[in-house]
């Protein structure tokens, strides 16, 4: 046996996990290729279209970009205070609401009571598609709605630091996790309150946007496109602010060495100050975009989006920017590729499944480490 022969030999008796998964993922990749070609292998049998792989492979980076979106506010909250904030999905929801309270507001102002509209609701025989809130017929009300559910949530997420987390900053990591909790059905509570907890479309329909990409099997609608373009430059702006500002340089140096930090002089509340305002900000836009994507909204939609975010935030390397967008990709293309092989209803535990493997072979995650960056 040669050497090449005698190191692979030894690498999968060292590793067998990672044996297992690699011929997993070739066995899933030669039966995709059969599907496609139409051929049925085993109990999994069945045709595939290239339509609907190519639509499966779409509806997953967009559902992966407003994972990761919303992920990176949880990734720096982890990085620089320490500690999981399962308020964060209920984030989303306060995103959501207060954003398209708003988008209504412009999109039906003189015609459906103020209330009404702010309160995200249909009024009599007025309903979502009368009110026309969509990027085609009123791009406006889209496009302020989402400023504001980046603003909103941003002075909800600071608000709560000041009533429930700062008072506690200097207890252990488990003291401030169980806070966060409370303030999570706190703030479900409330939107349930004000808004009521029924689910209620809120975009309009508007047949031609749709954009057809022939060769790809795409079908690409006006809302989809709206959400990668705002996601992708929110995320930019994100990295540009890390690397290139005095603000991103001391969030990396909080979430390296807390220690030294401060012991440099850099201003260990302001930087604390503005996490919660970009992490909230990033989380109520993620929100918002989720709604223009699904089409309807309730109360607990963010609550129960929250473990897809852990999932992918995990995945990414807990702490990382960058591990948290890209974790998002990969969590949404696995939960809606999966759909070949099993029924929709385990989409999220085959996501779950890739967020448990990884951490068997590659516990750090995807980027590794503790860092913003």
């Amino acid at each position: 046996m040669g050497t090449t022969e005698s190191s692979i030999v030894d690498s999968a008796r060292a590793r067998p996990g990672l044996l297992l998964v690699v011929l997993l993922g070739g066995l899933l990749l030669v039966d995709l290729a059969a599907k496609l070609a139409g051929l049925s292998l085993g109990p999994l049998g069945g045709s595939v279209s290239v339509d609907r792989l190519g639509s499966n492979l779409w509806n997953g980076v967009i559902i992966g970009l407003v994972v990761g979106l919303a992920g990176i506010g949880l990734s720096m909250t982890y990085s620089i205070l320490s500690f999981a904030n399962f308020s964060h999905g209920d984030l989303l929801s306060t995103g959501a609401f207060t954003g398209w309270g708003v988008a209504f507001l412009i999109a039906g102002f003189g015609d459906i009571p103020v209330r009404t509209l702010l309160s995200v609701r249909d009024a009599g025989s007025a309903s979502a598609g009368d009110i026309g809130a969509h990027i085609v017929s009123t791009p406006i009300a889209i496009l302020v709605g989402l400023l504001a559910a980046f603003a909103i949530t941003a002075v909800v997420a600071l608000a709560l630091d000041r009533a429930f987390y700062k008072p506690m900053r200097d207890r252990d990591g488990i003291s401030i996790l169980i806070a966060s909790i409370g303030a999570a059905l706190i703030v479900r509570y409330v939107i349930q309150f004000v808004y009521g907890s029924d689910r209620r479309g809120v975009t309009a329909s508007v047949d031609a946007s749709n954009l057809a990409f022939g060769p790809l099997g795409l079908s690409v609608n006006a809302h989809e496109l709206t959400i990668v373009v705002a996601a992708a430059g929110l995320m930019l702006a994100m990295h540009f602010m890390l690397q290139r500002t005095k603000l991103g340089t001391a969030m990396r140096a909080m979430a390296d060495n807390k220690d030294l930090a401060l012991v440099t002089g850099i201003p260990a509340e302001r930087v604390v100050t503005a996490t919660w305002i970009i992490g909230g900000g990033l989380a109520g836009a993620s929100g918002y975009l989720y709604v223009l994507l699904r089409g309807t909204i309730q109360f607990d939609f963010g609550w129960l989006l929250l473990l897809l975010i852990f999932a992918a935030v995990i995945l990414g390397g807990i702490g990382s920017v960058y591990g948290a967008i890209a974790g998002g990709l990969v969590i949404g293309i696995v939960f809606t590729t999966s759909t070949i092989w099993i029924p929709s209803d385990f989409n999220e535990a085959a996501a779950f499944a890739v967020m448990i493997t990884m951490l068997l072979l590659r516990p750090e995650g995807l980027f590794g480490g503790v860092s913003t960056a």
